[in-house]
């Protein structure tokens, strides 16, 4: 006698599919943008940097007349509605003259990083790479070139080239890509030895391509802090190297070589608008973008919480 049949109750669905499970994946972009929000200060850093690059931008537009235009009628005019800068000893409009320096200034920072940065990281990234006599040599060039004061060599070698934009940016990335090299290097010396180096060894890349894809990649975190803080620092340069007669030449604005022509003290203490201004411009972009840094540095350093 067999068995009876298992009742099968068929007022249940017996087709049950399984609950689709979603896997919330966060990008490291993601991960660093939500940190990075929580720093206030570099929040606000990146606001107020935002609004310069966009005033350096739209400068022919918003700005009140144009940069090389001159009313020595109109000189040493306190700040009012048609000047709301006032204006300077040749009597062009210091707010004109301001937001047409912001573009040359931060071009030169921009330009000059990027040239600094790419230096210093393939630089540092050969020499950590390959290490031995190598690393050994190249560190004591870098040791050699951090021994001098760096804006001493900055004046000495623009004191022999002709004062330009160019030149400026020239002079500065010679000598501002030593700290990032050897940052680079420490990265690499570090990263080189991990399994997934070995891995790309045995199968038989070639070292250009395991520096580029393999390496470089997971050393980007300091590199893009360390591009960020260039900025500011690049700044400062370009405004003492024009303040000095150095960089950039007049009638070509820029916040450094206007704090030229408001340094002798009866500007200072009679018409102070004149180098408040631009001097204020400098301070303020500074301060930004050294917050930006140091909230990409918090938001990049992977001990950091969530």
């Amino acid at each position: 006698m067999g068995l009876p049949n298992p009742v099968v109750n068929q007022s249940k669905n017996v087709n049950i599919r399984p609950q689709e499970t979603e896997l919330r994946y966060e990008s490291k972009l993601a991960v660093t943008w939500k940190r990075f929000k929580k720093n206030k200060l570099a929040v606000t850093g990146l606001i107020v940097f935002t609004l310069i690059v966009l005033i350096a931008i739209l400068a022919p537009w918003i700005s009140p007349s144009k940069p090389d235009v001159y009313d020595i009628l109109d000189s040493n005019l306190k700040p009012s509605a048609k000047h709301p800068f006032g204006t300077d000893s040749m009597g062009g409009d210091i707010m004109t003259r301001v937001f047409y320096g912001s573009r040359v200034s931060l071009t030169v920072a921009m330009l000059t990083m990027l040239c600094s940065v790419t230096i210093g990281v393939i630089y540092g990234s050969i020499s950590g790479f390959f290490g031995g006599i190598i690393d050994n040599i190249m560190m004591r060039i870098v040791d050699a070139i951090q021994s001098i004061p760096t804006f001493f060599l900055l004046l000495i070698v623009a004191s022999l080239m002709v004062p330009t934009m160019w030149s400026t940016i020239f002079v500065i990335s010679i000598f501002g890509w030593t700290g990032l090299a050897r940052i680079v290097r420490g990265e690499i010396l570090s990263i080189k030895r991990r399994d997934f180096i070995e891995a790309a060894r045995a199968t038989g890349e070639k070292n250009k391509s395991i520096i580029f894809f393999h390496v470089l990649p997971n050393a980007i975190a300091p590199i893009v802090v360390i591009a960020t803080l260039d900025i500011a620092s690049v700044i400062l340069s370009e405004a003492a190297l024009s303040f000095l007669g150095l960089g950039i030449q007049p009638p070509t604005p820029s916040w450094g070589n206007m704090l030229t022509s408001a340094q002798d003290l009866t500007t200072v203490l009679d018409y102070p608008w004149a180098p408040i201004f631009p001097g204020m411009f400098i301070i303020v972009t500074v301060m930004a973008v050294n917050f930006i840094g140091d909230g990409l540095r918090d938001a990049l350093d992977p001990r950091m919480k969530q």
